[in-house]
C-alpha cells in the first residue's frame, strides 16, 4: 500500500477551516479542501490538497492500494509544528500501514519535513504544487501588502525594525549620552532576539511551559524531575562563581576554568536527572522506556569526560596541573570520544531496530 500525503505546516486547515488533522480519506480531503477553499481563496494548502487526491486517483488506477492523507502542524512552524507532522504521520501508519508514499508540496516551507517522514517510511517522490498567476493583475504593492498580512512574515521582519525604531525613539528622547546606551541596549535585544528566533527558543520554552502545566494537573512526576534538573544548574553555576571569586589573585583563565571544573558535575548531573525525567514520562505515557534513553545517558557521561579533560589539559598548558597527571588525563577525553561514537552507533542500531510491539523495556 501507498499513501499520498500532504503537509500543511503551519495549520492553515485548523486555523482558517477549523479542521483538525490527520484528514485521512479520498472524501475526507475534498471536503477538507472545499472548506479551506470557501475560507481563504488564496490559500496554497487547497490547491496541494486537490493535487494530492489526483495523484490519489492516477495510482489507484495503475491498480496500486493507496490512500490520500493531510497532515497539520502548527501556525507557530517549529520545532511544535514538526512535533505534531510527526505524531500525526506515526498515527497514520499505525491505522493504515504502507511501503512507501509521495509527498505533495506547495512551497519548500513543506519539504523542510521531507528527513522526518524518509526516517518512518520510504519516499517515492516529492511532487511539488505551482500556483499560476497573471502578472499583469498582481502587482508588487499587492504581493508585499497580502504578505505582510501574514503573521508569520511579520513577526520576522516588522518586529525587528519596531524594535529598532523603539529602542532609538526611545534614547532620542531621553537626550544627552542617553543615545549610546539606546544603542548598546538596542544591539543586546536584538541579538536575544535573532538568537531566540535562530534556534527557535521561544518554541521550546512555550512547549516546555505547556508540558509542565499538563505535567502538575495530572500529578505526573516528571515535572519535579525537570525542576529539580534546572535546580542543579542553578547549582552548580553558584559553585563555580563561589570558586572563581575565591581566587582573586590567579589568571582570569585559570578562574574561568576552576568555574567550569566546579560547574561541570552538577551541570551533567542535571542533565542526566533531565533525560530521565523525560524516559520516565514516556514510560508513564506509552509503557516502555524510550529508545534514546541510553544514546543520551551515554553521550552524557561521553561528553562529559571530554570537557572534564580539556578543562585539565587546558590547566596543564597552563602549568596548573603537573605531568604525571597527563596521562589521566588524555584517557579521559578518548575515554569521552569512544563513549561519544558509541552513543551514535547505538543510535543507528536501534533506529534500524523494529519497536517492540509490547511495552515495559527495551529491545535487545
Amino acid at each position: 500500500m501507498r499513501l499520498v500525503v500532504c503537509v500543511d505546516r503551519d495549520d492553515d486547515l485548523g486555523r482558517k477551516a477549523d479542521v483538525s488533522g490527520p484528514v485521512v480519506g479520498r472524501d475526507a480531503v475534498l471536503a477538507a479542501a472545499m472548506k479551506l477553499g470557501c475560507a481563504d481563496p488564496e490559500d496554497a494548502d487547497t490547491n496541494a490538497m486537490f493535487a494530492a487526491v489526483r495523484l490519489l486517483d492516477e495510482i489507484r488506477r495503475m491498480g496500486d492500494p493507496c490512500e490520500v492523507v493531510v497532515l497539520t502542524g502548527s501556525p507557530k512552524v517549529g520545532v511544535l509544528s514538526d512535533r505534531r507532522v510527526a505524531e500525526q504521520f506515526d498515527k497514520v501508519l499505525a491505522e493504515h500501514p504502507a511501503q512507501s508514499a509521495h509527498l505533495i508540496s506547495d512551497g519548500a516551507e513543506d519539504e523542510y519535513l521531507f528527513p522526518i517522514l524518509a526516517s518512518r517510511i520510504p519516499i517515492d517522490g516529492v511532487h511539488r504544487v505551482y500556483i499560476r498567476q497573471n502578472a499583469s493583475l498582481e502587482s508588487t504593492y499587492y504581493t508585499v501588502l497580502k504578505a505582510l498580512k501574514d503573521p508569520k512574515l511579520r513577526a520576522k521582519t516588522v518586529l525587528p525594525l519596531a524594535l529598532v525604531l523603539l529602542t532609538l525613539g526611545l534614547a532620542a528622547a531621553a537626550g544627552g549620552g542617553a543615545i549610546w546606551w539606546g544603542i548598546i541596549g538596542l544591539s543586546i535585544l536584538l541579538g536575544v532576539y535573532l538568537i531566540f528566533w535562530t534556534f527557535d527558543i521561544d518554541e521550546a520554552i512555550i512547549e516546555s511551559i505547556r508540558s509542565a502545566s499538563t505535567d502538575v494537573r495530572q500529578g505526573s512526576a516528571a515535572f519535579g524531575i525537570g525542576f529539580l534538573s534546572i535546580a542543579l544548574v542553578g547549582v552548580g553555576f553558584l559553585q563555580g562563581y563561589n570558586l572563581y571569586i575565591a581566587h582573586p589573585a590567579d589568571e582570569p583563565i585559570i578562574r574561568v576554568l576552576l568555574f567550569c571544573q566546579a560547574g561541570l558535575i552538577w551541570w551533567l548531573v542535571g542533565a542526566e536527572v533531565w533525560e530521565t525525567g523525560r524516559a520516565i514520562r514516556r514510560y508513564l505515557v506509552r509503557g516502555r522506556i524510550p529508545r534514546n534513553y541510553p544514546i543520551a545517558t551515554t553521550s552524557i557521561i561521553g561528553i562529559g569526560l571530554i570537557a572534564y579533560g580539556v578543562v585539565f589539559l587546558v590547566q596543564f598548558l597552563e602549568s596548573f596541573q603537573t605531568s604525571a597527571q597527563l596521562p589521566a588525563i588524555v584517557a579521559g577525553i578518548v575515554l569521552g570520544l569512544a563513549l561519544v561514537v558509541g552513543a551514535g552507533v547505538l543510535s543507528i542500531y536501534l533506529r534500524n531496530r523494529p519497536a517492540p510491539a509490547g511495552g515495559g523495556t527495551l529491545p535487545g
